[in-house]
């Protein structure tokens, strides 16, 4: 059974830098997608990106200019960096995975974490 694990800052600064970081027990992240999805107060779930089991990622057009994913094959880690926040960028931030690359698709979910951006 595929388990995964955010960890990260709870509360960032406005036009900083935060990353989070996903850990993944029982499973190959060389194999299956690799998201991060956020959901902001009171609003839907908003894919950010992916890695590959190839290494390669994909971003949403909105975030691309400020995101970016990497991952650790060795650590079973994916990262997640995003620049230049606003208190726009609060949101739970979950990260999942499946076979698929479309994250609605996901079997596996971590149990999300909270990022403030706030002054």
């Amino acid at each position: 059974q595929v388990q995964l694990q955010e960890s990260g800052p709870g509360l960032v600064k406005p036009s900083q830098t935060f990353s989070l970081t996903c850990t993944v027990s029982g499973g190959s992240i060389q194999t299956n997608y690799w998201s991060w999805i956020r959901q902001a107060p009171g609003k839907g779930l908003e894919w950010i990106g992916f890695i590959a089991y190839d290494g390669s990622t994909s971003y949403a057009p909105s975030l691309k200019s400020r995101t970016s994913i990497s991952r650790d094959t060795a650590k079973k880690q994916f990262t997640l960096q995003v620049s230049s926040v606003t208190p726009e960028d609060t949101a739970v931030y979950y990260c999942a995975s499946g076979f698929w690359p479309n994250y609605w698709t996901y079997d596996y979910w971590g149990q999300g974490t909270q990022v403030t951006v706030s002054s």
